[in-house]
């Protein structure tokens, strides 16, 4: 746990910069079991899952954006960095990166955002205790992780997406950029597209940018 941070990184190693006492800044060190091997690509959906149903009990509307944020009325308040540690062929433990604005001065000047983002202090009123609310996230994500091989899990996920049945463009850097709206998730956690055409595409993981058109 960092209570300052002057140089994180976020994905595709965009700059992270945690103001000192305004945010939780962590990482966890999953090693996964036998059964959770194959399953791996379902991490991030876990991580987001355990800040989306922690900031519910708070009373918010979070929602999660595919594929590592988590919005409070659209807004960023969360991000997710997952990095794999291979030994040889095999995984040895997946390193969960996540940083949640929980004070207004955690939240970057607005022309430094690629997307519109908040604090739990916006959206709450007041300033919720930094620890209360990283010890609730552990305990979501020690109980969510119980389901991540079933496909419960993936349903609880999909109904957390943000913008779903809304149009949106994903940006990759290898292809053009495809828009469509959102109608789900495969069982490995990629995301679910609808284009014009009516036909199904689908998203994975990777170096990815998903912004709505409304």
């Amino acid at each position: 746990i960092a209570d300052e941070q002057t140089a994180g990184r976020g994905r595709l190693d965009r700059k992270w910069f945690t103001p000192k006492g305004t945010a939780l800044a962590f990482s966890l060190v999953l090693r996964p079991t036998k059964e959770e091997k194959p399953f791996l690509s379902r991490v991030v959906g876990l991580a987001a899952l355990a800040v989306a149903e922690t900031l519910q009990k708070l009373g918010l509307a979070a929602q999660i954006k595919w594929p590592n944020d988590v919005l409070i009325a659209g807004r960023k308040v969360c991000g997710i960095l997952i990095e794999s540690v291979w030994s040889g062929e095999d995984v040895d433990c997946v390193v969960i990166g996540i940083g949640v604005n929980v004070l207004q001065g955690a939240v970057p000047p607005g022309e430094s955002l690629l997307f519109p983002s908040t604090s739990l202090q916006d959206a709450l009123g007041y300033p919720p205790e930094r620890l209360e609310v990283l010890h609730d996230i552990l305990a979501a994500f020690i109980d969510i992780r119980q389901q991540i091989t079933s496909d419960e899990f993936i349903k609880d996920w999909k109904n957390l997406l943000a913008f779903r049945g809304e149009l949106v463009q994903v940006e990759t850097n290898a292809a053009p950029a495809i828009v469509g709206s959102v109608t789900g998730l495969e069982f490995d956690g990629s995301l679910q597209l609808r284009n014009e055409h009516g036909e199904s595409i689908t998203v994975r993981f990777g170096d990815v940018r998903l912004r709505p058109l409304a």
